[in-house]
């Protein structure tokens, strides 16, 4: 979305069905270039520690508002729409809540 990857950390794997709710932690946006990495990032830098590409697809944005973003996925693990909206939870504004919706 707007020329950036836009990230969110989900502590606990992703739901694939309706009915399970994550925390899902905003991060910080990626240049476009940055989708295929995965690797260590160093102690002491930003985001240290592994990242790994846990799904890959394509992804319709259904609809985009302050506090909730809907999504149509088509992975090879999560496919589906799927919902974060904006909680309280986490620093600031970077807490949303992650769920599959159901059909």
């Amino acid at each position: 979305m707007d020329g950036v990857l836009k990230s969110w950390a989900v502590p606990k794997e992703p739901p694939k069905e309706a009915g399970i709710r994550r925390l899902a932690v905003e991060t910080e946006d990626h240049p476009l270039e940055y989708a295929d990495f995965e690797g260590e990032i160093p102690e002491g830098e930003y985001g240290a520690g592994t990242v790994e590409i846990w799904d890959k697809g394509t992804f319709e944005l259904l609809k985009r508002e302050e506090k909730e973003i809907v999504v149509a996925l088509e992975g090879e693990k999560l496919r589906g729409d799927y919902v974060l909206i904006r909680t309280k939870y986490g620093k600031g504004e970077k807490g949303w809540l992650f769920f599959k919706k159901a059909n």
